[in-house]
């Protein structure tokens, strides 16, 4: 029996994802290869494609920037709602440093299903 084999195009659908795939190759996220897969041993999986290695970096990169940007806008809304006189605010002023508390990244953490709770020494 002869079978035809026939090119496939990729769907257009498809065709994003595959681009993203190639260049997934030349991005360097912040988290580096070598510590993404060092825990991904640990946790059990075992990968020998880097692009798999790089993708699960990029996803633990955007969880964690995601956590930060949560926390600042916590830290924001604190500071304005308690007019700006507390928590190292510094009343609103462009460019003024605010401070992270634990309240803030709980609350962002909260947002994402992750439960954090102080030490009982703290409270």
């Amino acid at each position: 029996m002869d079978e035809e084999v026939r090119e496939v195009a990729a769907p257009a659908d498809e065709e994003p994802v595959l681009d993203f795939a190639l260049h997934l190759d030349e991005y360097q996220p912040a988290i580096p290869d070598s510590v993404a897969l060092f825990y991904l041993r640990q946790a059990g999986f075992h990968c020998t494609d880097a692009r798999i290695v790089r993708l699960v970096s990029l996803a633990a990169q955007k969880f964690v920037s995601d956590i930060a940007n949560d926390a600042l806008q916590y830290s924001k809304m604190r500071v304005s709602s308690s007019g700006g006189s507390g928590g190292g605010g510094g009343g609103g002023k462009k460019g003024a440093q605010l401070t992270l508390t634990l309240d803030d990244l709980s609350a962002a953490l909260g947002e994402h299903g992750v439960t954090l709770q102080k030490p009982p020494y703290f409270n």
